[in-house]
């Protein structure tokens, strides 16, 4: 702004004023005026036509050849100090591009946040309850590496009773993963209409395949917040005992070998075994058995 505020003043238009439009103050306005570019900024800018020289003339180079080329042109400096320069400048090795991240920004939700609530204070917080079956399920997708490469499983949990009510488990993370795992939840589950789907908004749960998965099945879906985990905090427990007591036990040379772990330790440990005191110390199978009438107990 301040070059601005020059321009105006050489044109008649008073400082003061000028501040004032532009919301700034007057006295940065004069230091600056006294002294445009600082010292350090003239430093900066040797340094970088140095180094931008080094780059024209031989592209291939890296920055810490750069900073050879750069001393040796009167301009010696750390090479952290080029490695920074020249990330900000975009001035990368013709054959070392930089690495992009591979997490993408997430994209818009597809459906509302039915989970979320406000209290009292305006803070936004989850409520994860059901007062019976298929009235809300959470999911989520995870991977572990095995010898073989990556494997993935998505799973969807009933909050009623916690228990896993449909799964998949797949080589890539694909669409047709989710897809899955939520045909095979409806198959075993029976009638599911009116039940809320709450996911993160991973590109698996926005796809159109699986949109039109919970339309067909009569369901709603629902989609928590970009980078809050406490969003989706039912599922995310589920997630951190299968990487305790299955993914993170031993090494998997096969992915044969972990997809049969992984499905052994949810049908016979996790659903049979493993009481949860917010059960009341019962097992998800015990709960929904007793909780439930024989017309509405699950397959």
């Amino acid at each position: 702004m301040y070059p601005l505020v020059r321009v105006l003043a050489v044109d008649g238009i008073p400082v003061t004023v000028t501040c004032r439009v532009l919301n700034i103050a007057r006295q940065p306005y004069y230091r600056w005026l006294a002294c445009p570019v600082t010292d350090a900024e003239l430093v900066e800018a040797y340094r970088s036509n140095a180094l931008f020289d080094a780059h024209k003339d031989d592209p291939e180079f890296g920055y810490r050849f750069l900073v050879d080329e750069a001393k040796q042109a009167g301009e010696a400096m750390a090479e952290r100090t080029a490695w920074r320069i020249c990330s900000e400048l975009g001035w990368w090795s013709a054959f070392g591009k930089p690495k992009r991240g591979k997490a993408k920004k997430p994209g818009p939700p597809v459906h509302d946040d039915l989970c979320a609530v406000v209290d009292p204070h305006g803070v936004v917080r989850h409520v994860f309850n059901a007062d019976g079956p298929n009235k809300l399920w959470v999911g989520d997708i995870t991977e572990h590496r095995t010898g073989e490469g990556k494997l993935y499983v998505c799973a969807f949990k009933d909050v009623y009773s916690n228990r896993i009510v449909g799964y998949s488990i797949d080589s890539r993370m694909k669409a047709r993963v989710a897809v899955a795992a939520v045909n095979s939840a409806v198959a075993r589950r029976g009638d599911v209409a009116g039940c809320v789907v709450h996911t993160d908004r991973g590109s698996q749960f926005r796809s159109r395949q699986f949109v039109a998965a919970l339309n067909r099945h009569d369901m709603v879906g629902s989609m928590g917040r970009v980078g809050a985990a406490g969003d989706n905090a039912a599922m995310e427990s589920f997630f951190s005992l299968l990487q305790k007591n299955v993914l993170d036990r031993r090494a998997w040379a096969t992915r044969e070998d972990l997809r049969i772990a992984i499905v052994t330790w949810i049908e016979r440990a996790y659903h049979r075994r493993r009481r949860q005191a917010s059960l009341g110390r019962l097992t998800p199978i015990e709960y929904e058995t007793i909780m439930t009438t024989p017309a509405t107990q699950a397959a």
